[in-house]
């Protein structure tokens, strides 16, 4: 169904400082959100690119959410550091300490460029945007939750998928954590899988959050009706691209 240059790329280790510097600058301009996540611990933590300084070898992250991570940064406990951005997973480790800046008005973290980074274009993960006037209706559910929480979708692909709420729903939801039933009612049926909550984002300007999650032990029939769906988007953005040509 996809063409070949929609197959999976194998991961690329960036090493030059200009490389690694326009990567995680991209991420920076991009506001993408970032997991840091501990050697041997099983916790998330969410952070932004605040800062990139490649005169100075240099870069600063966001204070995380939930800031009780930075236990972990003040045992000097090794961390990985993870994000996407258009389908491209940009991740490093690093035993370098991250240093906890407190004076100005935003806390944060200090950081040496990393010195290697993977640069990972999986292409078969395309991510398609849902038009607004045709968003899907979801629902997401599981022991870990009080009530039924529901939303809309917003973009999808073969692994996960951006989700849409009204209000502020962080007190609810908890990064890492994996909800049994995530419904999604798609226009050929309703899909039904577990998810992970991988992003959580809530903008006080929209009164809205915004959710990133990862497909958790989906089912082959479900995949496949994720690869459908996720085609069929693809085909219309495509056929209004064209139509665009005659105006």
């Amino acid at each position: 169904m996809f063409d070949a240059q929609d197959a999976p790329q194998p991961p690329k280790v960036l090493t030059t400082p200009l490389e690694i510097a326009s990567n995680l600058r991209m991420l920076q301009e991009s506001h993408d959100p970032l997991i840091i996540t501990f050697n041997d611990r099983t916790e998330r933590y969410q952070s932004y690119m605040v800062d990139v300084d490649r005169d100075n070898n240099h870069i600063t992250l966001d204070e995380m959410i939930p800031r009780n991570g930075e236990r972990f940064l003040e045992a000097g406990i090794p961390y990985r550091v993870e994000g996407f951005h258009d389908g491209v997973r940009i991740a490093w480790e690093s035993n370098t300490l991250l240093t906890i800046d407190d004076t100005g008005p935003h806390r944060c973290y200090h950081s040496a460029l990393p010195k290697e980074v993977i640069y990972h274009q999986r292409r078969n993960a395309f991510r398609a945007a849902l038009k607004l006037a045709h968003l899907v209706d979801v629902e997401v559910a599981g022991e870990k939750l009080t009530k039924l929480i529901k939303g809309k979708l917003l973009d999808v692909s073969a692994t996960g998928c951006k989700l849409r709420f009204e209000g502020d729903i962080s007190e609810q939801i908890q990064l890492g954590q994996v909800y049994e039933r995530f419904n999604a009612a798609l226009p050929f049926g309703h899909m039904i899988t577990a998810v992970e909550l991988r992003h959580l984002h809530f903008e006080e300007r929209l009164n809205i959050t915004f959710a990133g999650m990862r497909f958790h032990n989906i089912s082959g029939a479900v995949q496949r009706q994720v690869e459908r769906f996720v085609y069929q988007l693809q085909r219309e953005a495509r056929r209004f691209d064209k139509d665009d040509d005659y105006f």
